[in-house]
């Protein structure tokens, strides 16, 4: 996957095309941009393939702050180092990386921790501009500012990112595949494997059974559990859910006089080891809690609210239950020792992410993308940049 043009373009302006999102909830008008020679501690990347995520849909649509146009938006991507900024060390012309909106320095106190993914010295936030410097690398053939999305910006045919979020893999994986694991399915396998620890034997619900919800399941999966339940209001989402390791499915909108708590607990004998909300539904959050075992039992929250969502919960209940509840952003994962052992265990066909990929198009069709996604009618879109 050798990049033959970075020895002429390394350090130059490239002119390339990018869908820009010129308005919210407005098509993607793919158009000529500049991109900037990266930064010290950047690299610019050629875009291989990206798949669409539907954060990339949320923020496409919010007509308030944090959303914010012209953006190039896409997060989930593989690619090859075209040229690399100064002081870039860990990261070569050529390399097959993956970048991921998280940032993983390597140097902070909860870099270092095997406690923590949440990178301290460049901490998460919905920013329209690279990390460091707070500017952007993308500018129209006008001159106008394009804005960075998610630090990664992968709806374009180069992108220049920071290589806190940049993760170098070995090249022979798919890369129709690869791109997966820059947020989606990293987020719900690391979910059961890294934030729950999903212990062998045990029993797990998974409540929306959308692209994070069927990673949760194949991570359960993968950590042994011997019974996993999907919850959809979707019946033909039990299909593909069977193919990853769902044993049982429940249509949370034909529980009847039940709330779904008690279907489920009812089912489980007194509730599941662990339960995963996967929609981003503050009911959910409630329902899922109130049906993980008295004792023991985990929840954990992976879908995304709306901002500033509040939960509410019994104290008697969080006191006398001894369950528990936390959050789990990018599934727990540290990137750059996490990504690749989830590549591997795709090569050693271990991890399942064949099933994830239910539609793949060219990049001029990159709005059919969105509407399969907005439409229900797929779990990824890989979209290819030059094929």
């Amino acid at each position: 996957m050798a990049d033959n043009q970075s020895s002429t373009t390394a350090g130059k302006p490239i002119r390339c095309r990018a869908a820009v999102a010129r308005g919210p909830g407005e098509p993607l008008v793919i158009e000529e941009v500049i991109v900037a020679p990266p930064n010290p501690h950047e690299v610019r990347i050629r875009i291989i393939c990206t798949s669409l995520c539907y954060s990339d849909i949320t923020f496409w649509k919010m007509k308030d702050p944090p959303g914010c146009f012209p953006t190039i938006f896409g997060h989930e991507a593989i690619g090859i180092v075209e040229s690399v900024g100064e002081e870039v060390d860990e990261l070569n012309e050529g390399d097959t990386v993956i970048p991921q909106f998280l940032s993983d320095c390597g140097d902070c106190v909860d870099c270092r921790s095997k406690k923590s993914n949440l990178c301290s010295k460049f901490p998460f936030q919905v920013s329209p501009w690279t990390h460091r410097d707070e500017t952007s690398r993308f500018t129209d053939l006008n001159g106008e500012t394009l804005y960075h999305f998610l630090y990664v910006s992968s709806f374009s045919e180069y992108t220049v990112v920071d290589i806190v979020h940049v993760t170098k893999i070995d090249p022979s994986i798919p890369p129709n595949r690869a791109c997966l694991l820059s947020c989606g399915v990293s987020t719900g396998v690391g979910a059961a494997w890294k934030t729950a620890k999903v212990k062998a034997g045990s029993t797990v619900v998974v409540f929306g059974l959308g692209a994070i919800g069927l990673a949760v399941v194949e991570g359960a999966r993968l950590c042994g559990a011997k019974r996993i339940i999907g919850v959809d209001v979707n019946p033909n989402k039990f299909e593909i859910g069977k193919k990853l390791g769902v044993t049982d499915f429940v249509n949370s909108g034909s529980c009847g006089n039940q709330t779904l708590s008690q279907v489920i607990n009812e089912m489980t004998d007194g509730g599941a080891d662990y339960c995963f909300e996967c929609v981003g539904l503050l009911s959910l959050v409630n329902e899922a809690f109130a049906c993980c075992r008295k004792g023991w039992g985990k929840t954990v929250v992976v879908g995304l609210h709306k901002l500033g969502s509040k939960l509410s919960f019994d104290s008697f209940e969080v006191l006398h239950s001894g369950k528990s509840i936390r959050g789990s952003f990018y599934g727990g994962l540290k990137p750059k020792s996490d990504i690749p052992i989830l590549a591997k265990r795709y090569m050693d066909k271990e991890l399942n992410l064949d099933e994830f990929v239910t539609h793949e198009v060219s990049f001029e069709d990159i709005n059919n993308a969105f509407d399969l996604l907005t439409g229900g009618k797929c779990v990824r879109c890989v979209i290819w940049m030059n094929k």
